[in-house]
């Protein structure tokens, strides 16, 4: 039986300072991204977080279709970041993200550039940072987190080949609750840090499961093939062409190539 969600039982003995401390539950919604930006236009707190049982719109990188059917998690959190680096509000993400999955489950995830969360080679997290930039500064970022908990790959023959769930990978039902709660305790704890130090990009950087493999880059129109060495602080990929130059990839979908 799938557990149920509330902002009662989410925020109920969190103890955190300020992510999850104001949870707005709804049943079900479009896409938690679009309410929790317009929360942010509004003046929301820091750290307000909007989830839902289902989507019926969502959307994750390149406008692609995130399918949230009830029995996972999709949510989104409203910061005001100092620094204006979206690439540090995305590893505070993927990386709560899997120590979540970690602590909860004990399964062990990896990352893939720039933003997925990987189970046995397929995809089990999807993140999208938005964010609305004033000159010189960040208004506010909006960090939307979609979790395969408990769905059924199977149902969905589409995504067979490339994504799984935590229940498919466990062999039982996940609470999500738990997930929840951890990943909020652990996206705070880790947001700070990245605020004081580069100990959040150096653990990022050593879960990434792209690094010292052959890649093949996609962006926009533009395909490159390569060894991706490295990534930097600012979450660029280090891209080393067969020419021996080495290219900086701020963007892109990668491909481990066989």
């Amino acid at each position: 039986m799938i557990d149920r969600l509330s902002a009662t039982l989410i925020t109920t003995g969190l103890e955190t300072g300020f992510i999850g401390q104001r949870v707005l539950f709804y049943p079900s919604l479009r896409t938690t991204m679009e309410t929790a930006r317009q929360e942010a236009l509004n003046g929301a707190p820091e750290g307000t977080v909007v989830i839902t049982d289902e989507q019926t719109a969502a959307r994750g990188r390149l406008k692609r279709t995130w399918l949230t059917p009830q029995g996972n998690i999709a949510l989104s959190v409203v910061l005001y970041p100092a620094r204006p680096n979206l690439h540090s509000v995305v590893m505070v993400a993927s990386l709560a993200v899997a120590r979540a999955i970690e602590t909860v489950t004990g399964l062990k995830p990896v990352l893939k550039w720039p933003n997925d969360v990987m189970l046995n080679n397929k995809k089990v997290c999807g993140i999208l940072v938005e964010v609305s930039v004033l000159p010189g500064t960040v208004n506010f970022a909006v960090v939307g987190i979609g979790i395969n908990v408990n769905l059924d790959p199977s149902d969905f023959p589409e995504i067979l080949p490339i994504a799984t769930s935590l229940s498919h990978e466990l062999g039982q039902e996940v609470s999500r609750l738990e997930i929840v709660r951890c990943l909020l305790r652990e996206m705070e704890r880790l947001y700070l840090i990245s605020m004081e130090s580069n100990a959040v990009y150096e653990q990022w950087r050593d879960r990434l499961v792209t690094l010292g493999k052959e890649v093949r880059v996609t962006s926009g129109t533009s395909t490159r093939e390569g060894i991706a060495e490295s990534v930097d602080p600012d979450g660029a990929l280090l891209l080393r062409l067969p020419d021996g130059s080495l290219d900086r990839v701020l963007a892109g979908d990668v491909t481990l190539r066989e």
